[in-house]
Parts: structure tokens; C-alpha cells; sequence
């Protein structure tokens, strides 16, 4: 980027031709939460979305619903604008290509690579796809009849057409390639261009007379019966949001930083854009980043299949934050990747609700118990400057990671450094130093895990915004390019602060059966499926039907920490039956295995057994949690051990 302060960033503007799907939502998404992380470090950060809304595709989907190609625009592109505030997406600018802003700013560029000598009239035939907008070599075509790309029929079509001299600009976009190895991300994806271009580029057809439903030529042309070609019309976007051809009053904004785009069309913006960017004598993006695709369970979405994801759907069942988290965790930047509701169940119990969320519900548990939810941060250097550097270490290659488009890479990192907080409390133990009077250690200890939520906070607002802004009141922090420029850059800590307690973030939950149909490879079926709620409706028994449990007093005799489990302790439970019972209990974060031995508790003892990790459990102890922490339910008095309790 030219300004170094400038942060430019793209979606493709959407094709009308259909409704938003998970497509648009990974791609949109990922150019908010690089939008938003400009902002909180201090760019002078632009975002532009919007929708693409001329070609002959969409005239013929206007006409098969009856509608003028305006009305049917106006209907697509309204609900990708609503989906979008709907999503929170913080762009600066949603462009159509109807408005009357835009068609001026391509009829100046128009004119003036005409101009240039770099436009040409003359006349084409060719095999076109109307599905693509795209002519064909006979020798491209699948079957010498089927559209290489997305393969339906094509035509043969003969009109006059106005060229542009792509030919002209192919040693040019070699050199850019070659001397900007990142122009395009991941770099593989730049082999592919690069072999392309290599493989000779022929003029490109850049105007249209067999339909009308397009941006005019200039009037300067006087050609009425032309329109400009969907891909000329629709990369100018970029330039003419900013102004280009009119006003011009945001072009300082240009070059773009980066142009976010689906490996389907990654050759159009990678050739095609740079190519007419040079005849218009502008620079060139920095960075043009194309992802993959995704697939559901395994397969290829498809109307016809009926396995067509619906991000508002799933966003509505599982919350917005925890779909944004799993799209950009879920697999690295430019491949492919698989949707499943099991895997993004997973996800929010292990990753957002294990580590993130009780991660703080330790902060509060710990604060409002040992020290009235005052946190003093003046002795963490003094007792943890092993795990700060760790901390800061992760946390300096953060940025590299997010402007490489390595997201998923900037995420793992993030929960290395969860990690840290989560081993220290284990390590130090905050509840033994509290018994041995060691209250500046324990102190100590609970500022460096705030600490760490603080840091990790900042850095992940981009991803979980909502969530987020829940964490940094809990903390009493801002998330701000202040406080991220003392906590991140400077390295700091909060100082002295008090903690709020809020609810848990991310309660555990079941998958949630959606309303789609259900998929058969030879022929679709509906069936119709309500949400389960995570939270059922209580429930009333009857008397018979609770003593149906075995409830008993039992004394616990061994107890030991299961190895490679950040929650479980093996016990062993004498209940008066001759042998011990073997339990596993996921209690490790709020007991000390040492002080459990001999103390008593209320077991489930006619549980079926269960393995866990490899080991057989046997019953379960009865305990309640709330968001000071986990108590077990113990008798008031010591009870004779295999009491009954009723």
C-alpha cells in the first residue's frame, strides 16, 4: 500500500442470481474481521461489499419471474444487504452496479482506455456461457459442447464486440507477478496464474449487442446498441466506490489492501483487474486472496441435493459469534472446506465454552472469592514474568499471521496463550496458596490470568465481537487502539481493576436439528425437523420415579489426577459394598485430588457405567455450579458409609 496507514478491503461484489449461502457469508466475514482488526490497530481502515447486477443471466432470471431486471436486482440485492446488518458487518460502503454513480465511473474508464489505444472495435465468435459470462475455445470445452467452469451448455455466439489489448499487457502482469510475491494469497494459488498468463493471453471481448441490460458505452462512442461486458462493469467497482470518474473524493483510499475473493473467480482479479488497471495507469492491489470452497458433510452443496447451508439459520441456532469463530478456524485460508454441525458443536463446547469461556468463569469464581473481585496486576512480573514473556512471544507474530491471510494459523496461536493461563492456575494452584497464607502469590497469579483474557481479548474482538464486548466489561477494559497499544504493542498490563460477574458465555449445548431436508444421493426427501432447545422445559416426576436413583453417602479413599485431562480426577469410593467403587469426576478445576481423600460425598450409584479416556467409571458424585464455581453436595454431618439418601 502506498499510505502505509491505509487499509483497503474488498469482498467480490455478489452475482443477483440467487440468495446469500455460506459462500458469501466466509467471504464477507472474513473481510469484517479484517476491517475490524484495521480499526483497533489504527489503519485507516475502508471496507466495500455490495452486488453485481448486470449480464444476460440476470435479465433471464428477471424474465422467468416476471419481474424487469431492476425490480429482480432490487429484490436480491436488498436481502444480501439486509443479511449483512443482520450479520453486523461493518462496512463502509454497500455499491450496486445500477448505481448511477458507478456507471459513470466505468464509462470514464471506458473512454479512457479507448483512448489510450488499448480498446479496439472488431468482431467475435465463440462458444459463450451465459451461466459464466464467459466465451470459450472449442478446445476449453468439456464434451465440445459444456462449459469448462461450471459445466452447462454453451452457445455459439457471433457479434461485434469491442476488444481490450489483453495480449498487450502480458509481460507486465509476469513482471508483477515475479516482483510481488504475495500479490496473490496463498502463493500457490499464484502458480496457477502465472502458468495461465505464460500459456499466452488473447484480447478479450469487453462489449455486447445480443442483450441490453448493462452499462451503457460512453455517449462519446455513439454505439447505443453496446453494452459493456459483466466483468469490465463489475471490477470497477473497487475504483468507482471511491469515487473514480466522478467526485473521486476517497481515492486516497487506493490501492486496495486487499481484494478478497473465491478461487473461482481469482482469474479475473488476478488478470483481468491488474490488466486494466495498467491501462488506466493506477496501481496495483497489494494483496488479491482467494479461498476455497465448502462442502457439506462430505458433499457438495446443491439445491437439488437439498444439503444447501443457510448462514442465517445457522447463525440464528447457534449464535453469530460461535459461525464466525467456526468459519475462520475451521480450515486454513484457500482450501477447501467441510461444514458439519457436529464439528461446529464441538468446536463451541471445546474451544469457546471450554477454554475461552471458562477461562473467565475462573476469573470470576477466584476474584470474587479470594479477593472481593479487586484484581491488583503489581506482582505479576515479580512471580510470573516466565509465562508473560511466553505470552508476549505468541502474541508479536499475531499481526504477520492476520495481513498473510493465515487466520486460522492467528487463531491457534491466540489458544496457545489460553493455554498458558489455563495451565498456570493448575500449576500454582490460587486455592493452596490461599490456605497457606500466601495471598500476594495467589494475587499474583489471578492478575496474570486477567492478564492474559485482557491481551487475547483485544486480539480476538475482530473474530468474536459480540462475546467479546461481554469479556472486556467483565474485565473493565476497552477494546480500543489505546488499550491495544499499551497491552499489545507496549506490552503492558491493566493495572489495578474490578471484575464484574456476568453470565456464562457459551453454555455447553447439543446439536440442534435445523430445518433442512434430509439428503439422499438418488432422490431428495423433505423432512421437517423443529430446533431442539438447549435448555429444555422442567420437567415434573413422580415420586416413583425418582427413587428409580440410588443416591448414597460414600467416603472417598484415593483420589489422583487423570494424566493428559484438564478436568477429570480418578477416586476411588468406598460405599459399603465390599469394594471400592471407581469414579471418574470432572471436578479437577475447583478440588485438589489430596484434599478430597477421606472426605464424604453424594454418589448416583446405580449409574451404568461409563469409559472415559480408557477407564471405567462407576458412578457419580452429585455437585452444583453456578458462576462462583462447583461445590459438591456433601452430608451436613459424617453418615454411616452406603447411607441411602431419600
Amino acid at each position: 500500500m502506498q499510505n502505509n496507514n491505509n487499509l483497503y478491503i474488498t469482498t467480490p461484489i455478489y452475482y443477483v442470481n440467487d440468495v446469500a449461502h455460506i459462500g458469501h457469508a466466509y467471504t464477507t466475514i472474513i473481510a469484517d474481521m479484517l476491517a475490524r482488526y484495521g480499526r483497533l490497530i489504527g489503519k485507516d481502515t475502508y471496507f466495500l461489499t455490495g452486488t453485481d447486477e448486470h449480464g444476460q443471466k440476470i435479465a433471464h432470471s428477471a424474465e422467468a419471474r416476471g419481474k424487469t431486471p431492476k425490480e429482480y436486482a432490487d429484490e436480491v440485492s436488498g436481502k444480501f444487504k439486509t443479511l449483512w446488518d443482520d450479520f453486523d458487518i461493518t462496512y463502509d460502503k454497500f455499491i450496486r452496479t445500477t448505481d448511477e454513480a458507478h456507471k459513470k465511473g466505468v464509462q470514464n474508464a471506458f473512454e479512457k482506455m479507448h483512448k489510450k489505444g488499448d480498446i479496439y472495435k472488431g468482431s467475435y465468435e465463440g462458444f459463450y456461457c451465459v451461466s459464466c459470462e464467459t466465451f470459450f475455445t472449442q478446445k476449453q470445452l468439456v464434451d465440445e459442447e459444456f462449459c469448462p467452469d461450471c459445466g452447462k451448455p454453451t452457445s455459439i455466439v457471433k457479434e461485434e464486440s469491442y476488444f481490450f489489448k489483453l495480449s498487450a499487457y502480458e509481460d507486465k502482469l509476469l513482471d508483477w507477478y515475479k516482483n510481488n510475491p504475495d500479490c496473490i494469497l496463498p502463493r500457490s494459488k499464484k502458480n496457477e496464474i502465472v502458468n495461465f498468463v505464460e500459456g499466452g493471453l488473447r484480447d478479450l471481448s469487453i462489449s455486447r449487442t445480443s442483450f441490453d441490460w448493462g452499462v451503457k458505452l460512453p455517449a462519446s462512442m455513439n454505439e447505443p446498441k453496446h453494452v459493456m461486458y459483466v466483468w469490465l462493469d463489475a471490477l470497477m467497482n473497487y475504483i468507482t466506490a471511491l469515487g473514480y470518474g466522478d467526485d473521486e473524493k476517497d481515492m486516497n483510499q487506493w490501492p486496495a489492501g486487499f481484494h478478497l475473493v473465491g478461487k473461482d473467480i481469482l482469474r479475473f482479479h488476478a488478470i483481468y483487474w491488474p490488466a486494466f488497471l495498467m491501462s488506466l495507469d493506477l496501481p496495483l492491489p497489494t494483496h488479491i486472496a482467494a479461498h476455497g470452497w465448502w462442502t457439506r458433510d462430505g458433499s457438495k452443496m446443491s439445491k437439488s441435493k437439498g444439503n444447501v447451508v443457510d448462514p442465517k439459520e445457522i447463525a440464528d441456532a447457534y449464535g453469530l459469534d460461535a459461525f464466525r469463530y467456526f468459519m475462520l478456524r475451521e480450515v486454513p485460508f484457500g482450501q477447501d472446506g467441510d461444514f458439519s454441525q457436529k464439528a461446529l458443536v464441538d468446536r463451541i463446547n471445546s474451544d469457546l465454552g471450554n477454554d475461552l469461556g471458562n477461562l473467565l468463569n475462573r476469573i470470576i469464581g477466584m476474584s470474587g472469592k479470594y479477593f472481593d473481585f479487586k484484581i491488583d496486576s503489581s506482582n505479576v512480573e515479580k512471580f510470573h514474568q516466565k509465562e508473560l514473556d511466553e505470552v508476549n512471544v505468541i502474541l508479536e507474530g499475531a499481526e504477520k499471521l492476520i495481513f498473510n491471510m493465515q487466520i486460522n494459523k492467528y487463531l491457534e496461536e491466540l489458544w496457545k496463550v489460553l493455554t498458558i493461563a489455563n495451565k498456570a492456575i493448575g500449576d500454582y494452584e490460587p486455592w493452596v496458596k490461599m490456605k497457606e497464607g500466601k495471598t500476594e502469590e495467589a494475587m499474583a497469579l489471578v492478575a496474570l490470568i486477567t492478564n492474559i483474557m485482557a491481551k487475547v481479548s483485544l486480539l480476538l474482538d475482530s473474530v468474536l465481537p459480540e462475546k467479546i464486548s461481554k469479556i472486556a466489561s467483565s474485565l473493565g477494559i476497552s477494546i480500543n487502539t489505546e488499550t491495544y497499544i499499551k497491552l499489545i504493542k507496549n506490552k503492558e498490563l491493566i493495572g489495578n481493576t474490578t471484575i464484574t460477574k456476568i453470565d456464562p458465555l457459551f453454555p455447553r449445548i447439543e446439536e440442534i436439528l435445523l430445518d433442512t431436508p434430509e439428503v439422499k444421493e438418488e432422490k431428495p426427501k423433505e423432512k421437517k425437523v423443529e430446533i431442539k432447545k438447549e435448555v429444555e422445559d422442567d420437567n415434573l416426576i413422580t415420586i416413583d420415579q425418582f427413587f428409580e436413583t440410588s443416591l448414597k453417602i460414600g467416603t472417598i479413599v484415593e483420589a489422583e489426577e487423570v494424566p493428559k485431562s484438564k478436568k477429570l480426577l480418578k477416586l476411588q469410593v468406598d460405599l459399603g459394598e465390599g469394594k471400592n467403587r471407581q469414579i471418574l469426576a470432572g471436578i479437577k478445576e475447583f478440588y485438589s485430588a489430596v484434599d478430597l481423600v477421606g472426605t464424604q460425598a453424594c454418589v448416583v450409584a446405580n449409574l451404568k457405567p461409563a469409559k472415559l479416556m480408557g477407564m471405567i467409571s462407576e458412578g457419580m458424585l452429585l455437585a452444583s455450579k453456578d458462576e462462583d464455581g462447583l461445590c459438591l453436595i456433601r452430608p451436613e454431618k459424617p453418615k454411616k458409609i452406603g447411607t441411602k439418601i431419600s
